[in-house]
């Protein structure tokens, strides 16, 4: 059972049309393990943080600013946050993003950068870290075409693979698995791969299998989630499966957002809008390969990000249009989610773990 668990909440703060954002930044949130609760310690103001990555040293927090101001022009951005003992934020520096509305942000496992995915930019981009948490200015932007057969490139997610040798990007426009090698040296993305997936899947977001090398993808257009075995010495993906998100009778249109593999490494969790829900897999533990256990609602609607604590004990969920963040307990047997919480937060988008 998790002690004192806090955590930071990415939300948007403007006004999209579509979404309509309530937020003033990035807000820091105590929760009861007990009950669920949670209760707002601090807030620091952000232009629609919409997600947000923690520095491995946990002095740092990062995230990107969709439509956000840089210099003198309108740009996107990716801004940098000293995180204070207490847990609260203090801004230190900003970057452009180089692409259009920042989707994704990650970093090395050696804490030496940072990188973005760039939605309508469709590309990925990489920034040193400076010793005292600042962000210098990119390093290696790299940026896709359409393809021949008219795709256009969203770049939506960009993850490291455990010995953090290598970066995935998920580009949901073109159907495609980018796999890079990271040059730590001179701060450049080697490319190495590029995975097709099936034509109109749309991969969102990926995870690893916390002690097999297995990759889980979630694919945010066809409603599925595809199986890979990992190469984590060559830097390649092998499809093993692939497995539907929402319940055979469900007619309604189809929204992945998130994926998340248990601590425990027995259980994945998928996110799916529209049907406000999330899937629960159950895997076989020698092949990787999933099995439907079912579905829980989100009891919100529109859940975007959601985060399992660092035991595995308990789930938020960020429900960003119905301005709540949900609390479950997790069932370390079956994998099951057991209601808890209710929380009001406005316009949540992402959970990060202090």
């Amino acid at each position: 059972m998790e002690t004192e668990l806090r955590v930071y909440v990415g939300a948007y703060t403007s006004d999209f049309g579509a979404v309509k954002g309530q937020a003033r930044g990035i807000a820091l949130y105590q929760i009861e393990p007990a009950t669920g609760a949670m209760i707002k310690l601090s807030e620091v103001a952000a232009q629609n943080p919409s997600f947000l990555a923690v520095h491995p040293s946990g002095r740092f927090l990062f995230a990107t600013n969709e439509e956000a101001h840089v210099s003198s022009a309108p740009d996107n951005a990716i801004s940098a946050f000293e995180i204070a003992t207490d847990g609260g934020l203090t801004w230190l520096n900003q970057q452009p993003s180089l692409g259009g509305a920042p989707c994704f942000v990650c970093v090395t496992p050696d804490g030496r950068f940072a990188l973005t995915a760039n939605y309508t930019g469709g590309n990925f981009v990489l920034y040193p870290i400076d010793a005292d948490g600042r962000l210098a200015a990119a390093s290696d932007n790299v940026q896709h075409g359409s393809s021949a057969s008219g795709k256009v490139p969203h770049a939506h997610s960009i993850n490291i693979a455990p010995n953090g040798r290598y970066a995935l990007g998920c580009d949901l426009g073109l159907d495609q698995i980018f796999i890079s090698e990271i040059d730590l040296i001179q701060g450049k993305l080697l490319p190495r791969a590029a995975i097709d997936l099936a034509r109109g899947s749309g991969p969102r977001h990926l995870a690893f299998h916390p002690n097999k090398p297995i990759v889980y993808v979630i694919n945010e257009l066809n409603a599925t989630l595809t199986v890979f075995n990992w190469d984590g010495v060559t830097g390649t993906l092998n499809e093993i499966q692939t497995i539907a998100t929402v319940p055979a009778d469900y007619t309604g249109q189809t929204w992945c957002a998130d994926v998340h593999v248990h601590p425990s490494g027995k259980f994945v969790y998928g996110s799916n809008r529209v049907h406000d829900s999330l899937v629960i897999y159950g895997i076989d533990q020698a092949s990787g390969r999933l099995r439907l256990l079912g579905h829980e609602s989100t009891r919100g609607k529109t859940p975007r990000n959601f985060a399992l604590t660092p035991a595995g004990d308990l789930l938020l969920v960020a429900n960003q249009d119905s301005d709540t963040v949900v609390v479950f307990r997790v069932d370390a047997m079956t994998g099951r989610l057991n209601y808890l919480a209710t929380n009001d937060v406005p316009t949540p988008v992402c959970l990060k773990f202090a």
